[in-house]
């Protein structure tokens, strides 16, 4: 593999990564009842619209249709991206909710 086909492949494997850890926080909020854009605009507040979240919701299913996603899950998959602002509000939605 040439060097530009082998940062091509890591580039795309990122991309790839980044649209499951959307998805999983997408799918999180409708097993939750939460709209994602709202627990989104908590952690980032000065962030234009994520377009990523809308591209994510397209492939979400029911709430019925879901494994269950864990919290723990959840914040993971946001904080090997650097999402810690996002894990922290989720984790708040987990706790309110369990109260």
């Amino acid at each position: 593999m040439k060097r530009s086909e082998r940062d091509q492949f890591i580039i795309d494997q990122y991309t790839n990564d980044e649209k499951m850890m959307v998805l999983i926080f997408t799918q999180w909020c409708v097993n939750h009842d939460l709209d994602p854009y709202v627990v989104y605009e908590e952690a980032y507040p000065h962030e234009r619209k994520n377009n990523a979240i809308t591209e994510a919701l397209e492939q979400t299913v029911s709430k019925k249709e879901s494994e269950e996603i864990s919290v723990e899950i959840v914040q993971h998959v946001l904080q090997l991206f650097g999402n810690d602002d996002l894990a922290f509000v989720v984790q708040q939605y987990a706790d309110a909710k369990s109260k």
